[in-house]
């Protein structure tokens, strides 16, 4: 087995490479913001479990205040002779939302082509995968709901990528070996069950 082999993907690149380079808050370069993230996300989650509000009304709430504030600046700044809020004159430019929505049709028309594929049976690799995902999601959805997902989400990408970083070798090696088991248990699937169900199927409309 090469070099190349024994690592995760067939990367030959280090994780800070292989992540673009500039995610330093997720590899902890950047030891106080990462912290920050860290503990701003940890208080935010302990304040919505214990209290009544919810996501929504939160929001809603700090943006109302917000408004309320800027409001009463601009009149008080008005009648004082004080300068107005601070605040910049924001707007979406013609060729901003060309690409973004250029973006999003060529990802949607992916994901359409890929579920048309499926559905056709021509590709039963992705289908198996698609599968796994969406029973992998559908348990964690019976685990837990969506507030703590997105947390234990920011936990996950803080925690994961500088941990498998540190022991990186260690637990390529073991990735390695359990895809490579995953490859036999695929192939000896395929040859004893889907080319099976598929040449009774055959058999089945040539007799009809």
């Amino acid at each position: 087995m090469s070099s190349s082999d024994r690592l995760l993907f067939n990367r030959q690149t280090s994780v800070h490479q292989a992540l673009g380079g500039g995610l330093y808050v997720i590899l902890w370069r950047h030891t106080n913001v990462t912290m920050g993230i860290f503990i701003v996300t940890l208080a935010s989650w302990m304040m919505f479990e214990r209290s009544d509000y919810t996501f929504l009304s939160y929001v809603s709430n700090v943006l109302l205040l917000l408004l309320l504030i800027l409001f009463l600046w601009a009149k008080s700044a008005q009648i004082l002779n004080r300068p107005t809020p601070p605040i910049p004159y924001l707007q979406l430019s013609e060729e901003t939302t060309n690409e973004a929505a250029a973006l999003i049709r060529e990802q949607i028309n992916r994901v359409l082509s890929v579920s048309h594929d499926i559905a056709l049976g021509k590709d039963p690799k992705m289908f198996v995968k698609v599968a796994a995902y969406l029973f992998i999601i559908s348990t964690i959805g019976n685990l837990t709901d969506f507030r703590t997902l997105c947390y234990t989400s920011v936990f996950v990408a803080l925690i994961v990528p500088v941990s498998y970083e540190r022991y990186e070798e260690h637990v390529d090696s073991v990735l390695v070996k359990g895809n490579l088991k995953l490859k036999e248990l695929y192939i000896r699937f395929d040859e004893e069950c889907v080319k099976k169900v598929r040449k009774w199927i055959l058999e089945k409309n040539k007799l009809s």
